[in-house]
């Protein structure tokens, strides 16, 4: 389509399944503007705010999460989409709330004590919210009281902590064994990322996983959002 061409499309003329896609398009391009209109249409339609949300958005943003995975897409493309993501969420997270439409769960992140990296952090915490979970961000520097401080108040289902220095890395477990001196360790789903973490780290602070990058997380967390839904009662 040429540019000029673009430029006209009145979204109001499409039909529900047209501008359904267009969205999930216009997601993908990273056109808040754009997706921020063809929310607020379907809403005009009537659509309820959960299926705008899971439809149009969350679905829109797995294709941008499969791209990231496989090579297609980088981090500044990401970021675009997540940020138009963002946009329409501005608009559906009130009606959400309203309507007490159900979340696939609920992820506490934040980097950890000692490091002020935070793209990485950002990146899965859009993506994630993208998916439909809800999200605290607890931004940079987050020392074990403050990551124990919001699960009390938040109670997630998945702690994410992220760390991107080799100095950093260890208060993970700092984090975790405190988890542990509480005995909260089994509430949460711990998972952990950063450029010089591994699996073999992961395991050896007694996180549940660790994801490599913004897409794996998202996957990882579903997988272990299903499996806990699977339990049998008492399990």
């Amino acid at each position: 389509m040429a540019a000029d061409e673009e430029d006209d499309l009145d979204l109001r003329e499409l039909d529900d399944q047209e501008l359904t896609e267009q969205i999930q398009d216009d997601l993908y391009d990273g056109l808040k503007d754009e997706v921020a209109e063809g929310v607020n249409i379907l809403l005009e339609r009537g659509w309820t705010p959960y299926d705008v949300l899971t439809k149009a958005l969350v679905a829109g943003m797995k294709v941008v999460g499969d791209d990231f995975r496989d090579g297609i897409l980088f981090v500044p493309e990401v970021l675009l989409a997540a940020n138009a993501m963002k946009e329409g969420m501005a608009i559906l997270r009130p009606l959400l709330v309203e309507t007490g439409a159900p979340k696939l769960g609920k992820m506490v992140i934040a980097t950890v004590k000692g490091d002020i990296h935070d793209i990485g952090k950002n990146l899965v915490a859009m993506m994630m919210e993208g998916a439909g979970f809800e999200v605290v961000n607890l931004g940079i520097n987050t020392d074990a009281e403050e990551f124990l401080k919001a699960i009390d108040e938040h109670k997630p289902d998945i702690l994410g902590m992220s760390a991107l220095l080799t100095t950093t890395m260890p208060y993970m477990k700092t984090v975790i064994d405190e988890l542990k001196k509480q005995g909260k360790r089994d509430d949460v789903i711990v998972l952990v990322g950063g450029a010089p973490l591994n699996e073999d780290f992961a395991a050896a602070i007694g996180a549940d996983a660790y994801c490599k990058d913004a897409a794996v997380a998202v996957d990882t967390a579903r997988e272990f959002i299903a499996r806990r839904h699977n339990q049998p009662a008492g399990a």
